[in-house]
C-alpha cells in the first residue's frame, strides 16, 4: 500500500507540473499524427504530383511540395514514425545496456568495477553522434536496425555512470545488507532489492535521453547515415532543404516544418523528464542528474 500511495503521490505531482503536462500533451500530439495522421491524409509519402514540385503551402498541400513533388504533410507524418521508433528503440537499447553495466560495476565493486569504468569513460569520452557514425559506417547496408544499434550503442555511457552512482549508495542501506545476512545469493540481492530502488533516476535519464535521440536520428539521416531511402526522416528533409537554401526561390516550407516537428519532439520529451525528475525525487537527490547529449 505504502509503494501505491507513493504512486499515487508521483503521479498529482506530475499532473501539477503544468510544463510537464505540456510536454506530455506535446509528445501525445505527435505521436497520434505518426499514427493516426496517414489514415486521415491519404496522401502517401512516395506519392508524386510532378505538376506541383516545390508548390507552397495551399488549401491540396497544407505545408507544401518538395522539389520531387512530394507532398510535406505526408512525409512529415511518416517520417514521425521513424524518428520516434528510432528513439525509442535506441533509448531502450541504452537503457537494458546501462542497467547490466551500472548493475554490475557498482554492486560487485573492486576489479570489476574499476575495469568497467575504464571501458565506460573511454566511450565516454568520444561525441555519441561521432560514435554513432562510425558505428553506421561499418557496413554498406542501412537499415533502421542499425541505427538503432548505432545510437543505443554510443548514448548509454551517462546511464551507466548514474545508475552505479545509486547502486554504490543503495548498497550500504539496512534492508540490503539484512537480505545479504539472510544468505540470499548475491544474483538476487542485486535484482530484487538493489535495482528497484535505483529505477527512479534511471527512467529520468532515459526520458531525457529519447529527445537526444531524436536529434541523433535527424543528424545522421541529415548526414544520409539515417533512416534509409525512400522511407521519409526529419533529418533527411532538413538536408534538402539545406540544399535549396540560396536559391532564388528558397521554399521556406522544407526547412520550418521538419524543424518545428523535431523541436516539439525533443522539447516535449525533455519536459517530461523534468516533471517526472521533481515528481519522483522532490527532495531534489539527483537533481540535475542528465544523460549526456
Amino acid at each position: 500500500m505504502d509503494a501505491q500511495a507513493e504512486s499515487h503521490r508521483a503521479l498529482r505531482r506530475f499532473l501539477r507540473n503544468r510544463l510537464a503536462v505540456i510536454g506530455g500533451a506535446m509528445v501525445l500530439l505527435l505521436v497520434l499524427a505518426s499514427l493516426a495522421g496517414p489514415l486521415a491524409w491519404r496522401v502517401g509519402y512516395a506519392q508524386q504530383f510532378r505538376a506541383e514540385h516545390r508548390a507552397a503551402p495551399s488549401a491540396s498541400h497544407p505545408l507544401g511540395t518538395d522539389r520531387s513533388g512530394f507532398d510535406v504533410l505526408a512525409r512529415i507524418l511518416y517520417g514521425g514514425r521513424a524518428s520516434l521508433v528510432v528513439a525509442l528503440a535506441a533509448t531502450g537499447i541504452a537503457l537494458c545496456v546501462a542497467l547490466l553495466v551500472g548493475l554490475t560495476a557498482g554492486y560487485s565493486g573492486g576489479w570489476v568495477d574499476s575495469c568497467l569504468m575504464r571501458v565506460t569513460d573511454t566511450i565516454y569520452a568520444f561525441p555519441s553522434i561521432l560514435l554513432a557514425m562510425a558505428l553506421v559506417s561499418l557496413t554498406r547496408n542501412r537499415s533502421l536496425w542499425l541505427v538503432f544499434l548505432a545510437l543505443g550503442l554510443s548514448g548509454w555511457t551517462g546511464l551507466a555512470r548514474l545508475i552505479r552512482a545509486q547502486v554504490l549508495t543503495v548498497r550500504e542501506t539496512d534492508y540490503v545488507q539484512a537480505a545479504k545476512a539472510l544468505g540470499l545469493s548475491p544474483l538476487r540481492v542485486a535484482l530484487r532489492h538493489v535495482l528497484p530502488n535505483c529505477l527512479g533516476p534511471a527512467v529520468v535519464a532515459a526520458t531525457l535521453l529519447v529527445g537526444s535521440n531524436v536529434l541523433g536520428e535527424a543528424g545522421l539521416s541529415f548526414l544520409g547515415l539515417g533512416v534509409p531511402e525512400p522511407y521519409p526522416s526529419w533529418g533527411s528533409m532538413l538536408a534538402e532543404a539545406q540544399a535549396l537554401i540560396g536559391a532564388a526561390d528558397s521554399p521556406w516550407w522544407l526547412m520550418i516544418f521538419p524543424g518545428m516537428a523535431i523541436t516539439l519532439a525533443v522539447l516535449g520529451f525533455n519536459l517530461i523528464g523534468d516533471g517526472l525528475r521533481d515528481a519522483l525525487d522532490p527532495q531534489g537527490a539527483y537533481l540535475g542528474m542528465r544523460a549526456k547529449k
